[in-house]
């Protein structure tokens, strides 16, 4: 619960490329940095983060679980529950929710 409260706080915020907060994020330093606040370190890298727990289906999903996008893997959100992730999406964008299929969807994990 605190990964995913600490993400759902940053929306709105801006995305920079390499940013891990507080002001602005990129898609590892958000999964980064609301994992942190569960005492669960991960890498500041989405195909580093894919490693770092066991791996969940899509239908398996549970809230909290970082769920990966693109091939090779570029991309990670945080999965908040309903088919819903929250992310820092793309400098235009920023920190939003977005459906766990709005992207091309590759895989998920369970860190911890």
């Amino acid at each position: 619960a605190a990964a995913i409260n600490y993400a759902l706080a940053q929306v709105g915020k801006a995305y920079v490329y390499g940013a891990a907060g507080p002001s602005a994020f990129d898609c590892s330093g958000l999964t980064m940095r609301a994992w942190g606040q569960a005492g669960v370190a991960l890498p500041h890298s989405s195909s580093a983060q894919s490693g770092s727990g066991p791996h969940v289906s899509m239908s398996d999903l549970q809230p909290g679980d970082l769920v990966f996008y693109y091939s090779p893997i570029s991309h990670v959100g945080l999965y908040i529950g309903n088919g819903m992730i929250v992310h820092a999406a793309n400098p235009g964008t920023g920190v939003v929710v977005s459906s766990v299929s709005s992207m091309p969807y590759s895989g998920a994990v369970r860190p911890g």
